[in-house]
């Protein structure tokens, strides 16, 4: 039997990143899962307007998303309990710069996307900040045969209803490949419908 939950989201679990900016000239992280595809070289941030974060990605035009692995958990969540106006949190990375300079990004994080900013859209109470990749940075040892393997990098997941973290398991299928089977056997009843 389905049960009512009221207009809830559940579109979790989503991957819980770190999202860098440069306020008033140093770097600041801070730990977001609101992320979005919005194309292939596209990405939305939603964030709560009162983030200290905020105002670094409006001033350079420019973040960038990194990727955390599980294995800093502790650290990622710290970036989500504590604002940037009170603590250092670069302090716990080795930070780096591409060809933007103005998106810091991990050293430790797997991947990293460095982002320039494309519109703003505002919300009651939150920023949604539209960037278009400039550059992806992935560590060598997570790739196999030249590819992101998610396997290796394994990210974190954050479920907002539990206020969780969670790990990925492993493949069930090929994407465009696993449903064929499906396809082939409505064309085949089509085909015989016709006869």
């Amino acid at each position: 039997m389905k049960m009512k939950l009221g207009p809830k989201n559940c579109l979790y679990p989503m991957p819980t990143t770190l999202v860098g900016a440069l306020v008033k000239g140093k770097p600041n992280y801070i730990t977001i899962a609101h992320v979005g595809i919005m194309d292939s070289t596209s990405v939305s941030l939603g964030m709560n307007k009162n983030h200290y974060t905020n105002q670094g990605i409006r001033e350079n035009k420019t973040f960038s998303v990194n990727i955390p692995s599980a294995k800093l958990v502790k650290e990622t969540d710290f970036c989500g309990l504590t604002s940037g106006e009170d603590e250092d949190k670069a302090a716990l990375f080795t930070t780096f710069y591409g060809t933007l300079k103005t998106a810091p990004m991990i050293k430790q994080c797997a991947i990293n996307m460095e982002c320039e900013l494309i519109k703003t859209v505002d919300f009651p109470n939150h920023d949604i900040f539209i960037g278009r990749i400039a550059e992806t940075y992935c560590d060598e040892n997570v790739q196999t045969d030249g590819a992101v393997d998610f396997g290796k990098v394994q990210p974190m997941m954050f479920v907002m209803n539990d206020r969780s973290y969670w790990k990925i398991g492993g493949k069930i299928g090929k994407a465009w490949e696993i449903g064929k089977s499906l396809v082939n056997k409505k064309e085949n009843r089509k085909i015989s419908n016709i006869s």
